[in-house]
């Protein structure tokens, strides 16, 4: 809220080089911005009293938009990428998959290991768990099991996090 959009009976205002000006009416805090040729902002509504600051709007409005653009930019998304696996994977594939799911940890993100079952393969799904065991133990050294393998209709999953250091 800003200069007349302020409906409160008293506020503590801040002048414009950040020095407190104490508790005082919004009128007279009002002719004190006008005084200076800059606007009256609320900048805390919920305190007791509301704390308003003497600044130009515009400017302010400027640096809120800058710092939090610069707050965006240092913040990293953690992603959840999937890599699937079949209970008949041989040596070699396993070992590429791992070699990706390794590239992802260490990109920061979090990775899902899926293993699929089609058909026949459905009436051997625990024997088909030690992959995942091995998947998890391949990575050890960069990943920690996240989320255990849990069975959810035609597939185990498992999720993997890179290690805290």
């Amino acid at each position: 809220m800003i200069n007349e959009q302020i409906r409160d009976r008293e506020v503590r205002v801040i002048g414009a080089n950040n020095e407190q000006l104490g508790v005082m009416s919004v009128k007279e805090a009002m002719a004190l911005a006008e005084e200076a040729g800059v606007d009256l902002v609320k900048i805390a509504p919920n305190a007791q009293p509301p704390v308003c600051r003497i600044v130009d709007y515009g400017k302010f409005k400027y640096d809120q938009m800058k710092r939090e653009k610069e707050a965006k930019k240092k913040q990293h998304v953690v992603e959840i990428k999937e890599i699937r696996l079949t209970p008949n994977i041989d040596t070699n594939d396993l070992n590429t998959k791992m070699n990706a799911a390794r590239k992802f940890l260490q990109g920061g993100d979090r990775v899902k290991i899926t293993l699929r079952f089609r058909g026949r393969e459905m009436a051997h799904m625990q024997t088909s768990k030690h992959i995942l065991d091995d998947f998890a133990e391949g990575l050890a050294d960069i990943a920690q099991i996240d989320k255990a393998p849990k069975v959810e209709g035609r597939s185990m999953t498992m999720f993997l996090a890179g290690k805290k250091n």
